[in-house]
């Protein structure tokens, strides 16, 4: 069992040039956490020298530290290990990058998010940003890999190795570029020691365009209005202007950027509240449902790893469904469950208060089956292939309009297929894809049983 410090490593999170970066564990309280050691490549090494990336290593642990602010990862832990500077962060699962379906091939199309959720987390991405900035510090290295996303939903900003003071100039060789190709602003290229906040805003222009289309704007700028099931021409000229090769015609600030989507965000409530205004509250198509013919989906838990899982959950490359069920025309609630009267099939409609490991999950639901919740005994989790059928197709809708049938505080759940021996798949219910995680990951509970077993008459709606 290999130790760095006090800490027990549970494996490789990433590596970089400069350092890698580990899953770790306090022993006694068996917290997780993330570790970073400075472990620098021989090459930049020969360029910068031992003494001096010690010397940045642990300046990056102080600027994280110094910093006070819920967008902002926070440092737990600095020590030596063997002479060697290591430094423990709050640890998550997730990244906007996983979030969004990023790949090592950047280049690659990603999944878009709907406007409320883009707005949702440009907003906090640009809170810390201006945090950072009124401290003088420049990150230089923003991307959607950088922005963990913690179990709240919160964007967290980290790894600030390429950040750097307002007017320090470190003397790196020309040949050492800064910050990730495809997220750099222009003049970081040329000059990365010379840029200002700006830099970073640009950064967050490409995220934002990248949220909104699902692309990177390297041969042309795609108008969001074009791509975007719910963005009009008005979301064009924010990203245009976040976009710009001269500096000067950016946005001048975090506060400013900030001001002007809000403004997009207005105007989005307002058009949404139009659009509701013209449907009654209500459906009544659910109990049409019923006389539908009821298909079996797969119940049993299944073993899939990540090369064969498209296949055998019926998704595309970035793992959302190739096609969309009307699962909101087959479903009927009554008080804590929802019955799917197409697939066979009776839902908590709200699930897991709080989320859990998967270790949890499982105890969570057999409480369950001992308590016969809402009158059943059948609860177990459901499969990748049962939380799918839930989905419906992205883009503000009539169903937005009506009551919802499911509890939206549970946004990530738990299902009962396994991707490794130590990992496990679970599905993004608002954003509509499935992903594997670490057993230790905490997502919500949604449990299912099967309604042909299910011998509870009070509970069917009428």
């Amino acid at each position: 069992m290999k130790k760095i410090g006090k800490y027990i490593i549970c494996g490789l999170l990433g590596k970089g040039g400069m350092s890698t970066v580990y899953k770790a564990r306090l022993p006694f309280f068996d917290k997780i956490v993330a570790l970073k050691l400075l472990s620098p490549h021989p090459n930049l090494t020969s360029l910068l020298g031992p003494d001096a990336l010690k010397g940045r290593f642990i300046s990056e642990a102080a600027t994280i530290a110094s910093l006070s602010h819920p967008n902002i990862i926070e440092v737990l832990d600095f020590d030596f290990d063997c002479e060697t500077p290591f430094f423990t962060m709050e640890y998550y699962c997730h990244d906007l990058g996983k979030l969004i379906g990023e790949s090592y091939r950047a280049d690659l199309p990603c999944r878009i998010l709907s406007l409320d959720k883009t707005i949702h987390y440009c907003r906090q991405l640009l809170a810390g940003l201006a945090r950072l900035h009124r401290a003088g510090l420049v990150h230089r290295d923003i991307k959607p890999a950088n922005l963990m996303i913690t179990d709240d939903d919160r964007i967290k900003i980290c790894d600030f190795g390429f950040s750097r003071l307002r007017g320090e100039r470190l003397g790196r060789p020309s040949s050492l570029l800064i910050g990730t190709p495809f997220y750099a602003a222009p003049e970081q290229e040329k000059d990365p020691d010379a840029v200002d906040h700006r830099a970073d805003l640009y950064s967050a222009g490409i995220i934002f365009h990248r949220m909104l289309t699902g692309f990177l704007p390297e041969d042309a700028i795609r108008n969001p209005g074009e791509y975007h099931p719910e963005a009009d021409s008005s979301w064009d000229a924010f990203v245009r202007k976040a976009l710009e090769n001269d500096p000067e015609s950016r946005f001048a600030t975090s506060e400013e950027m900030l001001a002007a989507l809000d403004g997009l965000s207005a105007a989005w409530e307002k058009k949404k509240q139009d659009f509701c205004r013209l449907f009654p509250p209500g459906n009544s198509s659910a109990i049409q449902a019923e006389k539908q013919t009821a298909q079996k989906l797969r119940s049993a838990a299944l073993k899939a790893s990540t090369r064969e899982a498209a296949a055998l959950f019926a998704c595309d490359s970035l793992m959302r469904p190739a096609s969309y069920a009307e699962a909101g025309a087959s479903i009927a609630v009554h008080e804590e469950v929802a019955f799917d009267f197409l697939n066979g099939l009776v839902w908590q409609r709200s699930g897991s208060d709080d989320t859990l490991d998967r270790a949890a999950a499982q105890t969570y639901v057999e409480s369950l089956k001992l308590e016969a919740f809402a009158g059943i005994s059948g609860w177990r989790l459901p499969t990748v292939t049962e939380l799918l059928s839930l989905l419906r197709r992205p883009g503000f809708g009539i169903e937005d309009c009506l009551p919802p049938a499911f509890d939206k505080k549970q946004k990530a759940l738990w299902s009962c297929d396994r991707c490794t021996f130590v990992s496990g798949w679970y599905v993004n219910m608002e954003l509509g894809f499935a992903g594997f995680a670490d057993f230790t990951c905490r997502f919500h509970v949604r449990a299912v049983a099967d309604a042909e077993n299910i011998h509870t008459p009070a509970k069917r709606p009428v």
